[in-house]
């Protein structure tokens, strides 16, 4: 593991989900009481996207910006808001030069699979609906995020495919969870890495999926790798990290959409861990953050 970042562990929240509301409170915790962002330069605004239920968006609108990506927060789909996920989205916004929409869909468990993949569309409909509003080129609207995030921003560039629309430039994936099924290499050796266990990662299916889901139809729409289908996607990265249970099933995800023919790019993080572009004091995490948004400003160009 990089040495700033093993330094770094004992900060990152304890990985367990038995507790949902215990789980959130902890990282509302740990973000507020992390350094504000430099906002200098950005239109920060927060708007509600007409849908039912409504859906809560902050808008990150750089100068002279040219594209947007609707920005999905990590946590899990149990953890995670529009407050804990501002220092990355002020990050992404400066870095790339696009419009960052950042979304505050619904979590589980109270609100299981499809509740944050309706919101999540009907925030991507609206941001393609409203792109002259917003300064930016409807053609050139992404979509990504982190972890969950990276996991819903996959399942609408699916439903957008099928249904023929809204348009998805690119996806820009990091860490995704997109297997639920948790079969392969990494998912069955890195039963106890840093932040995100093997255990955290069942406890987020579970909640996501719900008590009833069978688990012998899963949709692709929920858990992505299930899709038999992935031609026609957006161009995507995805960013993957060394000791992530998650870290096979997204590369496999990768290579598959390569052999459907969608531009790929992959890049694999020697020595992190799941998440691990929040220990802002090393410099690996700087990197990948930096990396994120120098994609989205190539793939916006």
């Amino acid at each position: 593991m990089d040495p700033e970042l093993k330094a770094a562990v004992p900060a990152f929240p304890r990985a367990d989900l038995s507790d949902p509301v215990a789980a959130r409170n902890s990282l509302a915790q740990l973000a507020a009481a992390a350094p504000a962002p430099d906002t200098i330069g950005l239109e920060i605004e927060e708007r509600t996207v007409d849908a039912d239920p409504q859906v809560p968006v902050r808008i990150y609108r750089p100068q002279e910006a040219h594209g947007a990506i609707l920005w999905l927060h990590g946590g899990g789909f149990v953890m995670g808001d529009l407050d804990t996920e501002h220092p990355w989205a002020v990050r992404v916004a400066h870095g790339s030069g696009a419009v960052v929409i950042s979304v505050g869909y619904r979590r589980a468990p109270e609100h299981p699979y499809p509740a944050a993949l309706d919101d999540t569309y009907a925030a991507l409909a609206w941001a393609a609906g409203h792109a002259c509003e917003l300064g930016v080129d409807p053609a050139r609207i992404a979509i990504g995020g982190h972890g969950a995030g990276a996991t819903l921003a996959a399942a609408a560039a699916l439903r957008a495919r099928d249904r023929q629309g809204p348009s998805i430039r690119f996806q820009l994936l990091n860490q995704p969870a997109l297997d639920d099924r948790q079969q392969m290499w990494s998912a069955r050796h890195f039963t106890a890495t840093p932040f995100m266990t093997r255990e955290k990662v069942s406890a987020s299916w579970r909640h996501y999926l719900g008590p009833s889901q069978d688990a012998a139809s899963v949709s692709p729409y929920a858990a992505p790798a299930r899709a038999t289908d992935l031609s026609g996607l957006p161009a995507a990265h995805i960013a993957t990290a060394q000791f992530d249970p998650n870290r096979d099933e997204a590369i496999a995800y990768a290579l598959r959409l390569m052999q459907a023919g969608v531009p790929v790019d992959l890049h694999q993080w020697a020595g992190t861990f799941h998440g691990s572009q929040a220990a802002v004091s090393a410099e690996v995490s700087r990197r990948q953050i930096d990396e994120l948004a120098a994609v989205l400003r190539r793939a916006l160009a």
